[in-house]
């Protein structure tokens, strides 16, 4: 909206401080609805303004839904949600052509799917076939959707957030890699401690319903996604992005030695994109113009995750991915070794 246009780009500092006031205002408003979980909030954040999609994985009741919906009612975005279901088909989610009576002659017209909204709920997506889940692809990663042969650009900005329950995984089907790897982040959402349940049972069993304010449109965000590309990231950093991700891959002749042990696969060239675009918007929301190894480190954890395969000892041995990423993060150098022999 008007109060979150960007100022001149020759203003680096109000555009930031824009930015960071757009964040908190953005906050404020699902704080109203959603109690704690501010690290889910903020990771739900950082990939709305990376311009990517975010897969929630928690237990039943914990918010994963009502936090997408408060965000939906704090942004002035097209809001669509999917249930996802084993019999749900792909044209449930995508739409199909339909034949109509156009004053007595038949005419195909077009009947949108809910993929057609630009904030996407996927509630439970590891309850639809592989078939189904597979839909996604094309939309998340090109924005357009393939209809009887026809390419149909969705509206920007167009977020997927889904959500996923890691307990029951009777009938389900468990998301491929290839669809997992559309995801910017998976965030994960834990049980909330005394003082957030108590918080919860304030607002949820008593008579007084908050309102969440529209805070910020789609070109807004846009206009924020713009400021994200043009943080900058030293040498150094870009280097380090690529050597971490290097050392994540097992095959590789870089790799860490907790890689070699207990992965089977590691991230890729999106796992490194994700590394530096969500490091970008955290700097941001610091309130700098350039990322730093600190902003790095706090985003390895949600943006590869998805990304790495454990090995069968790392599964027997129940060793998960986050333990893995923090032994990397302490086995790959921030200074290449030929470097620090150089400066030693």
């Amino acid at each position: 909206m008007s109060d979150q246009e960007l100022p001149d780009r020759g203003d680096a500092a109000a555009r930031i401080e824009a930015f960071r006031t757009a964040i908190a205002t953005l906050r404020d408003a699902v704080g109203r609805i959603v109690v704690g979980q501010d690290s889910v909030v903020e990771e739900v954040l950082v990939c709305l303004f990376a311009g990517g999609h975010a897969l929630l994985e928690g237990a039943p009741g914990l918010g994963k839904t009502l936090l997408v919906r408060t965000l939906s009612d704090a942004l002035h975005l097209q809001f669509s949600r999917i249930q996802f279901t084993p019999d749900l088909m792909p044209t449930d989610i995508t739409g199909t052509n339909v034949v109509v009576d156009d004053g007595g002659r038949k005419r195909f017209e077009l009947q949108r799917g809910p993929l057609f909204g630009q904030l996407v709920l996927a509630d439970e997506i590891n309850r639809a076939t592989p078939k189904t889940q597979s839909a996604l692809l094309e939309a998340m990663a090109e924005g357009s959707i393939t209809i009887s042969g026809t390419r149909h650009q969705l509206a920007q900005p167009f977020v997927v957030l889904a959500t996923e329950n890691p307990i029951e995984m009777e009938g389900t089907y468990p998301l491929p890699e290839a669809q997992l790897d559309r995801f910017l982040f998976k965030v994960l959402v834990p049980s909330p401690d005394e003082d957030t349940l108590v918080g919860i049972l304030d607002r949820t069993t008593g008579n007084q319903k908050a309102v969440v304010p529209q805070v910020m449109d789609g070109p807004a965000i846009l206009g924020f996604r713009e400021l994200v590309r043009e943080v900058r990231v030293a040498d150094a950093l870009v280097r380090y992005v690529a050597r971490f991700v290097r050392a994540s891959d097992p095959s590789s002749s870089d790799a860490a030695p907790s890689a070699k042990q207990l992965l089977r696969y590691g991230a890729g060239v999106r796992g490194a994109q994700s590394l530096m675009l969500s490091a970008k918007v955290v700097a941001l929301m610091n309130g700098r113009a350039h990322v730093s190894f600190a902003d790095l480190r706090r985003v390895t954890l949600p943006a590869l995750r998805h990304r790495l395969i454990p090995s069968f000892e790392a599964e027997a041995d129940g060793i998960s991915t986050d333990a893995i990423l923090e032994r990397l993060l302490k086995e790959v150098p921030e200074t290449p070794p030929s470097l620090a022999r150089v400066a030693g």
